[in-house]
């Protein structure tokens, strides 16, 4: 479980793949490796991913055909930029939202406007995901934890200030760029609330 808080942007240093799924080495600065076991989890741009191998200031994951089909994983290259999050220990402050690493789907950047010091992100989600956004709800953009500013059919848009700019990898993201998207957990239990029907 994660808070979409990011904690460092890290860099794909290489990309090693077999018939069925991809090995991933991450270079980061800021993440504490020496304190995280091996099989612990890593969101990587809102991905839970599992820690199999470390060194200094760089980490292996494994990342399966499921999760290569679902995710934007399948498009990282060498010098991908990687939002990065360690899993929330008991205790941990909740600054964010609950974020679980498990990506509901790919979105695409719409449109990028600077609004002030600020920028407005438009992007447009599969249909079946459209109603699980709402205009204040919370949305996790590649692991980013964001508030949903508005909604319009199945695209939505959301403020980005100076600092999440600067500090994640949404610096990077364009018109035509695509996102991992985590709707949040409220959203789908309310969603699953309504459409059940007792026999």
């Amino acid at each position: 479980m994660f808070t979409g808080l990011i904690q460092d942007v890290g860099q794909v240093v290489s990309v090693a793949k077999t018939a069925t799924d991809v090995m991933l080495s991450i270079r980061t600065e800021k993440l504490p490796l020496d304190a995280m076991p091996m099989g612990a989890s890593i969101a990587c741009n809102g991905v839970c991913l599992t820690l199999i191998e470390k060194k200094s200031g760089e980490f292996k994951v494994q990342v399966s055909a499921e999760s290569l089909a679902k995710t934007t994983i399948a498009q990282w290259n060498v010098g991908t930029a990687i939002n990065l999050e360690p899993s929330l220990k008991l205790g941990d402050e909740l600054g964010g939202h609950l974020v679980y690493g498990h990506v509901d789907g790919v979105g695409t950047c719409v449109s990028v406007t600077a609004e002030g010091d600020c920028w407005r992100f438009v992007f447009e989600v599969p249909h079946d995901l459209a109603p699980f956004i709402a205009a204040k709800g919370s949305i996790t953009i590649d692991g980013i934890s964001l508030t949903v500013n508005s909604v319009d059919a199945n695209r939505f848009g959301v403020m980005i200030i100076p600092h999440t700019f600067m500090h994640t990898s949404i610096q990077h993201v364009r018109a035509g760029s695509v996102v991992n998207i985590e709707i949040d957990m409220l959203a789908r239990y309310v969603a699953r609330l309504q459409n059940y029907k007792v026999s």
